[in-house]
């Protein structure tokens, strides 16, 4: 690493949220944009990747002012698995087994990459998690969503 980086981690996390801002930018570029009255498809996606792209650059700069308190770590696989097996169950169980299934279903995978996972409390929260769910998604904003679905017999 050059001496003049100072704080590797910020600059690792501005580099990757640079990145990703940046991609949501330019894919967004394909989009009609519209107005911030009337806002089109690339209004949102690109609004938030430059955002992104500006945080990322802002942690790029202060990692060559800022002292690192503790060395890089190893990349977390495991749990970075586990995280994405989550929002894959999540996407694979929303229309067949719904709201209720999914929901805790991606928060007790997603809860199990923690060093602190306790069954107790992650049933806890996924339970209170699907209740918010359904009443935010499906009763509030009447998203189609089934909160049961038809592998339930709804």
């Amino acid at each position: 690493m050059p001496s003049f980086i100072r704080h590797p981690k910020d600059f690792w996390t501005g580099v990757i949220f640079m990145i990703v801002g940046l991609a949501a930018v330019i894919i967004g570029r394909d989009y009609p944009m519209g107005t911030a009255g009337r806002m089109g498809p690339a209004y949102f996606p690109t609004v938030l990747g430059g955002l992104l792209a500006l945080i990322g650059l802002a942690a790029i700069v202060r990692s060559f002012f800022r002292e690192a308190e503790d060395e890089i770590g190893k990349f977390a696989i495991k749990e970075t698995i586990l995280i994405l097996t989550g929002v894959i169950l999540f996407a694979f169980l929303i229309r067949g087994a719904g709201m209720v299934v999914s929901v805790i279903a991606i928060v007790l995978v997603s809860a199990l990459a923690s060093t602190k996972f306790q069954w107790k409390g992650g049933i806890a929260l996924a339970v209170g998690l699907s209740i918010f769910a359904i009443l935010v998604f499906v009763k509030l904003l009447g998203l189609p969503i089934p909160i049961f679905g038809p592998w339930f017999g709804e």
